[in-house]
């Protein structure tokens, strides 16, 4: 019989329609309380999704002293409910330090690149991580600080891409009195304390200083703002599909070089200026290049009232020629570095 929290991200799991039936998930699990916690849920629940699990643990190189423990801890809980387990050990100093990352940012880009390795290694069509709503109200103001636009300010999606978050709606505090029904223990990673982070700074200091002295219910305004955003987010998604053939064509036999791409320029004056923005987004990020703030502006001058014959200097070698009726879009160099680059 499923525990009453197993039930409910049950019911979350389908509402949301995440696509877990009869695959292989790879979980994310560290050791600590919430991907503890998704573990034991997802595996109560694989015999009413057909799935199959296979634990995933990273050993980020930073704590020496802690991860032989959080190891042990989650081998030990996978062999207990007959789950496959695997790791994988990364440097994210020597990450950060290669690509001049702050540690937040280069363990992030290296631990989704390792689950990536595993997930070709073991099969899986999933990953799924434990992100709750604690996580989505801090992720929320992170990103407003970053002065994201409505796409950002909706957070984290239950599903992106290839990538599920079953306990998204619930709260941390729910979860450890899950864990504490089942008697379920867990690690506690101590760079979660270290306030040099600015997303430790947000959960210890400012979201307590916000609920204590100027609005009790703030995690749950966050969560319905990014709710509301999420679904004119998936409005607008819908409308720029409509649109995004008129605009984009990627075959044109007069651009040259792979993912090379031709943009209309009357087609896409056309367009609302939302989805022109979220056009040029999605296009650099599909031509593997950051979707900067400054590039997005750049290129939006450049297909309304850009001079015929210029032409911009983006990030990785993208070069984008403004002709009378085109943008064209092409990598002459190849993907790369070069001198002379917007950004």
């Amino acid at each position: 019989m499923l525990h009453p929290f197993e039930y409910r991200i049950r019911q979350d799991i389908v509402r949301a329609a995440l696509p877990v039936g009869g695959c292989r998930l790879l979980v994310g699990v560290s050791g600590g309380a919430d991907s503890m916690a998704l573990l034991q849920v997802l595996a109560a629940l694989r015999n009413d999704f057909s799935c199959t699990l296979v634990a995933a643990y990273i050993d980020h190189g930073l704590r020496p002293e802690e991860t032989p423990g959080e190891w042990r801890c989650v081998r030990e809980a996978a062999a207990l409910l007959g789950v496959e387990c695997a790791r994988l050990a990364i440097d994210v100093g020597a990450v950060a330090a290669a690509g001049r990352l702050s540690l937040e940012h280069a363990a992030r880009e290296a631990r989704y690149r390792a689950f990536a390795e595993l997930a070709g290694q073991w099969s899986t069509d999933l990953l799924a991580v434990a992100h709750t709503a604690d996580d989505q109200a801090e992720e929320i103001l992170l990103r407003l600080f970053r002065g994201g636009g409505g796409k950002a300010l909706a957070g984290m999606r239950m599903r992106s891409g290839h990538i599920v978050r079953p306990l998204l709606g619930v709260r941390k505090q729910e979860l450890l009195m899950y864990l504490a029904d089942k008697g379920i223990g867990f690690c506690h990673d101590s760079s979660n304390d270290d306030r040099r982070f600015l997303r430790n700074r947000v959960r210890l200091d400012l979201l307590p200083l916000l609920e204590s002295a100027y609005d009790p219910g703030i995690r749950a305004a966050l969560l319905k703002t990014a709710a509301n955003l999420g679904e004119d987010e998936d409005l607008l998604e819908s409308l720029l599909a409509e649109q995004w053939a008129a605009v984009v064509d990627p075959r044109s036999p007069d651009v040259g070089g792979p993912g090379a791409c031709r943009l209309d320029r009357a087609a896409f004056r056309r367009l609302h200026p939302a989805l022109q923005r979220r056009l040029l987004e999605r296009l650099l990020w599909q031509l593997d290049t950051p979707a900067h703030y400054r590039q997005i502006l750049s290129l939006l001058t450049a297909a309304v009232c850009g001079q015929t014959g210029s032409e911009l200097h983006l990030s990785r070698g993208l070069r984008v020629a403004v002709q009378r009726d085109h943008l064209i879009f092409s990598f002459p160099k190849g993907r790369g570095p070069w001198r002379g680059r917007l950004a």
